[in-house]
């Protein structure tokens, strides 16, 4: 594997996970940094560096930011954001590995971007449910808040610095593994 393609591989990681937290926003962080040519996307991909895939993708973004601070609509969100999740997260790996073969960028975009994206969407939807049981909603807009601002920090340190972001994914893992270990113990 040459440079690049590690580095395309990182980026996909880093960007599926951020779908994990936000569906639309790494999408529309990749179809900008294509668009003003921060990364080249794979041939069949080049649409999303579009204005109209811009457009649509950035519209998407901001709508799903805000319905996140809306009280049980959040938690009706993120069963619609599960599957879409997984989606994006394969998406967002196929469209930037580049010099692989079409088999090998599809077994990475399913395995490595739609399983870290559901694996992210999948602790969300815990998350904004103990807060919801919790505090009966009260707490789910700093959940929104926190959640928003690490998909545009992983997003943005994909495109910009994507070994470090593939860094900040494995912690990610390794803290919630570590997290599961505690809470199975108790029990």
């Amino acid at each position: 594997m040459t440079t690049e393609t590690i580095l395309s591989l990182f980026l996909g990681i880093g960007l599926a996970s951020a779908a994990g937290f936000r569906v639309f926003l790494p999408l529309f962080a990749l179809s900008l940094a294509s668009y003003f040519h921060v990364w080249e996307l794979n041939e069949s991909w080049q649409w999303i560096g579009r204005i109209p895939a811009l457009i649509t993708l950035g519209i998407a973004m901001i709508a799903e930011i805000f319905a996140y601070y809306i009280p049980y609509i959040d938690n009706l969100l993120d069963t619609v954001a599960t599957p879409l999740a997984a989606i994006a997260g394969t998406a967002t790996m196929a469209s930037t590995l580049v010099d692989m073969s079409p088999m090998m960028t599809w077994v990475f975009a399913i395995i490595a971007g739609g399983g870290t994206a559901t694996a992210m969407q999948g602790m969300t939807t815990v998350t904004r449910l103990a807060s919801t049981v919790k505090t009966g909603g009260l707490a789910n807009p700093v959940v929104s808040t926190a959640e928003t601002g690490t998909a545009i920090t992983l997003s943005t340190l994909a495109i910009f610095l994507p070994i470090i972001a593939f860094i900040i994914v494995i912690i990610i893992f390794a803290v919630i593994y570590l997290i599961y270990k505690k809470f199975k113990k108790k029990k």
